[in-house]
């Protein structure tokens, strides 16, 4: 997605773990658990609970890459999946705007279980994802006003 914002600006975005509770759907339930403001770099740790289709459980994430304005990536070390990798790109577009992408490599657990579930998940995975671009956008946005 392209945000009207420099790239600078918007990766600070994205490095402020507080955002990650403004761009969760509120049904998920979502709440930070490790204490804030949380320093982010290669190797810092992050605890989340939050709820998928009723079901509460516990997510440790992990940032496993860290190279600011340009990349970041987070892997489950703890959570619902086998993986969940979730790499965040950005570059300039021009002077004054950003792309930014999303790319994000799971696996659900123990077959066959995991496979009856997984149009389920992705379409829980799609919506989510939708609700999170539709709001960056419109938090973005409010900041150029």
């Amino acid at each position: 997605m392209e945000l009207p914002l420099p790239i600078n600006d918007v990766f600070d975005f994205f490095a402020d773990v507080a955002n990650l509770q403004r761009i969760t759907p509120p049904e998920l339930n979502f709440s930070i658990r490790t204490p804030m403001p949380v320093l982010m770099q290669k190797g810092a740790t992050i605890d989340f609970r939050l709820s998928l289709m009723g079901i509460p459980f516990e997510w440790k994430t992990e940032i496993s890459a860290w190279e600011p304005p340009h990349m970041f990536v987070d892997r489950q070390i703890k959570g619902p999946y086998a993986e969940w990798v979730h790499t965040h790109t950005f570059r300039s577009s021009n002077e004054d705007r950003t792309v930014m992408e999303d790319d994000v490599i799971y696996t659900l657990p123990s077959l066959p279980l995991g496979e009856l579930a997984h149009p389920l998940v992705r379409k829980q995975l799609e919506r989510i994802f939708t609700y999170r671009r539709e709001t960056i956008l419109k938090l973005l946005k409010s900041r150029t006003a």
